[in-house]
């Protein structure tokens, strides 16, 4: 089995925004990219699709991998009018969704950078942050704390 590398600061970040863009609520991610404005010049080379794949998982996730089941998947890659190329993967048949998220990409990897890292990531990731937090302290408010009180028998 061939060793695996180190990834690059530049595949990090991509990892990043592909996971925060995948897991985005799909209508609040809409909203957010037609507040930008206009959608820029492209061309699929790859038009969304619909399909599964199969999902693995491990066991306490360190023991050996197994197939768990299989999942609905979108997928697209389009091409903007400038060269830059643009992928995406989301959960389920939303077709929109898996658009703007490869548009988000394309245009993560140009001048217009910071400008959707600041209106559209920042939101989604200090939004998704927050539901994550307030689900987190709902969960806690039923948590039962288990303990032994020491019989006098010793």
């Amino acid at each position: 089995m061939a060793e695996a590398r180190e990834l690059t600061e530049a595949e990090k970040a991509r990892r990043g925004w592909m996971s925060l863009l995948a897991k985005a609520p799909p209508a609040r991610l809409a909203e957010l990219w037609e507040a930008r404005g206009a959608a820029p010049g492209f061309g699929w080379l790859r038009a969304p699709e619909v399909g599964g794949m199969m999902v693995r998982g491990r066991a306490g996730g360190t023991g050996a991998a197994f197939n768990l089941g299989e999942m609905t998947v979108t997928r697209c890659a389009l091409k903007l009018s400038d060269g830059r190329v643009g992928h995406a993967m989301v959960q389920g048949r939303d077709r929109r969704k898996a658009e703007i998220a490869a548009l988000v990409d394309a245009g993560m990897q140009g001048v217009e950078a910071e400008s959707l890292r600041a209106e559209l990531l920042a939101v989604l990731e200090a939004e998704m942050a927050a539901a994550k937090a307030a689900r987190a302290g709902k969960a806690a408010g039923t948590k039962v704390d288990f303990f032994t009180m020491v019989r006098g028998e010793d």
